[in-house]
């Protein structure tokens, strides 16, 4: 059974920084896409940013790149988001999610096992 099991969520002033921690397990850590997804309540999941794990090639939406940066332990099987100079509109539940082999077009169809969350606030 795959388990990812996401942390570090907070609420935070404008321009601060968070870094959020997805663990997995049951899970082949290799060849394959880990992403972070977000929610926020009445609009659809958005794809943030997804890494290939057997090669650590990065994507990132328009909206975070420059500020938010996706990276992986593969020895500890864990997926890290740090996130640089947020904004107000970050605000959202953080979705860690394994994807495969089209996984970096950040589409969550591409993606068949999710964690259950974790929550970004962030004030003006």
């Amino acid at each position: 059974q795959v388990q990812l099991v996401e942390s570090g969520g907070d609420s935070v002033q404008a321009g601060g920084s968070l870094r959020l921690s997805c663990a997995a397990s049951g899970y082949t850590y290799s060849s394959n896409y880990m992403g972070w997804f977000r929610r926020v309540p009445g609009k659809e999941r958005e794809g943030v940013a997804a890494i290939y794990t057997g090669g650590g090639v990065t994507y990132y939406a328009a909206s975070v790149k420059g500020r938010f940066t996706i990276s992986q332990d593969n020895a500890k099987n864990t997926v890290y988001l740090q996130m640089n100079s947020l904004k107000p509109e970050d605000t959202a539940m953080y979705y860690c999610a394994a994807g495969g082999p089209m996984g970096w077009r950040l589409r969550e169809r591409e993606y068949g096992h999710w964690g259950q969350g974790t929550q970004v606030t962030v004030s003006s």
